[in-house]
């Protein structure tokens, strides 16, 4: 994980060949950055649009290194392959390291933290309890 600043504004076509794997939930520049940035052969997973829909970039990473973008589709997925997903989670992931990361709230709570994690004060994963 790095800061999200060092990916948050524009950037160059291709950047300094950094990792061979990217994960990103953001989208817009982050995205463009992340591809810039995989080494030759790289793959780059999009699974969210928290950044924006746009896809500021160049065909650079694609064609002069052989970056796969992969796009990550978790709403119109059919049932059978998200059970696979899950099954897979439920065997793979420990959850004492989710619950470490894992704050929960109450819903009066929400506006106060929701600016926090927009200013980047917010690390981990919050939940909203909605009832009492």
């Amino acid at each position: 994980m790095i800061d999200r600043a060092e990916l948050a504004a524009p950037g160059k076509a291709l950047g300094k060949e950094r990792w061979a794997g990217v994960v990103d939930a953001v989208g817009s520049h982050t995205l463009a950055n992340a591809c810039a940035g995989t080494r030759y052969g790289g793959a780059v997973a999009a699974c969210g649009l928290a950044g924006g829909m746009d896809f500021p970039a160049t065909v650079a990473p694609f064609i002069l290194r052989g970056v796969t973008l992969y796009g990550i589709d978790s709403v119109m997925a059919p049932l059978p392959l998200r059970q696979q997903a899950w099954t897979r989670l439920a065997k793979d992931l420990d959850p004492g390291v989710l619950e470490a990361f894992t704050q929960e709230i109450s819903l009066d709570r929400a506006p106060l933290v929701a600016a926090e994690l927009l200013a980047g004060q917010v690390r981990g994963r919050v939940v909203v309890r909605v009832t009492a």
